[in-house]
């Protein structure tokens, strides 16, 4: 008997798999008639208003290439700087690139604002070529890794602060110019490093990091002297005082001993060349590691205004025709409710 209940169960479970799978196939085979049914449609509903729509993009493109044509051009460029101010492996160092993005975002406040004057007294340009400019912001730039190597400028401005991965260099940022005449780009390059060189906080911050470079080389090499003549008496005094014992092997072990001083020599050298680079080749508050380069084109041509016109009036377009297509249904839902 129970083998009989068993064999029924087994039965149902089949016919419900089977049935759940029937009505999965309907409901698949439903929506893909409607799908298809309504490709069709709105295949046939384009292809019968051709010309309206056909209208629009020509109507969009005659408009992109009027504004750009009547548009002043603007032209962007960007600037890599080196801030050697600050450290970007020294952990222990408080210092970070914060204040300097800050401090020249000032002059994109003035650029926001129109502050022409507040423009010239920053720059020290002529009133004429500050006109031509239309916007200066600094950027973080985001390294890859531990290796600290850029990958990418956050223009967006939302890099999230606690990534432990891409991490925000601080001795690296990114300066981004937007100006109409492309020409004058090295003159405002000349300007803003001269603006930065300005301020007295980053000139102490420099004298400050120019004077413990000149104190740690000090000390680097008194280290280095007392390291040599330390090998030297191990390696001439005591090792002639020694007389071998069992085989020399009291000559081997001191040799050994001397050798271990060489590595920290050896350290010691690499490290005061790192200063020694560093003081000759970042001597200023900044170093330019890339210039503004001139622009090939302008921003705002007739692609820029494309992407955002062309689109917009044949949607407007498309909008308009669905709802003159279907008014009679429209005024019936209307008068209903």
């Amino acid at each position: 008997m129970s083998e009989t209940s068993q064999n029924k169960s087994n039965s149902t479970d089949e016919i419900d798999l089977l049935d759940l799978f029937r009505r999965m196939g309907r409901t698949i085979s439903h929506w893909a008639r409607v799908i298809g049914k309504a490709f069709l449609k709105s295949v046939v509903f384009l292809i019968r208003r051709w010309l309206p729509l056909g209208l629009s993009l020509a109507a969009g493109i005659g408009l992109s290439y009027f504004l750009k044509s009547t548009s002043e051009s603007i032209y962007t460029s960007d600037m890599l700087l080196r801030n050697n101010t600050v450290s970007n492996t020294d952990k222990n160092n408080p210092v970070s690139n914060v204040d300097m993005i800050s401090y020249i975002n000032k002059l994109h406040n003035y650029c926001k604002e129109h502050n022409e004057s507040a423009l010239v007294n920053a720059l020290l340009l002529k009133p004429e070529l500050v006109r031509n400019i239309i916007d200066i912001n600094a950027y973080w730039i985001i390294a890859k890794g531990k290796e600290l190597i850029p990958f990418e400028v956050d223009y967006a401005n939302n890099h999230y602060v606690y990534d432990t991965i891409n991490i925000r260099m601080q001795d690296r940022l990114d300066i981004k110019v937007k100006i109409k005449s492309p020409q004058e780009l090295s003159l405002l390059q000349n300007a803003i490093i001269i603006y930065i060189k300005r301020d007295s906080l980053f000139q102490q911050k420099n004298r400050q990091r120019l004077r413990q470079n000149k104190e740690l080389l000090s000390r680097l090499d008194y280290d280095i002297r007392q390291l040599d003549s330390l090998q030297k008496i191990k390696y001439f005094d005591e090792t002639r005082s020694l007389r071998p014992q069992n085989g020399g092997q009291m000559i081997f072990l001191q040799e050994q001993k001397t050798q271990l001083i060489y590595s920290d020599i050896y350290m010691l050298y690499s490290r005061k060349q790192a200063l020694e680079a560093e003081r000759v080749l970042y001597q200023d508050i900044v170093t330019v590691l890339s210039d503004f380069n001139l622009p090939a084109r302008a921003e705002n041509g007739g692609l820029y205004y494309g992407k955002k016109i062309i689109p917009l009036l044949f949607g407007i377009t498309l909008l308009l025709l669905i709802i003159l297509a279907n008014r009679n249904k429209l005024k019936e839902v209307y008068n209903k409710y």
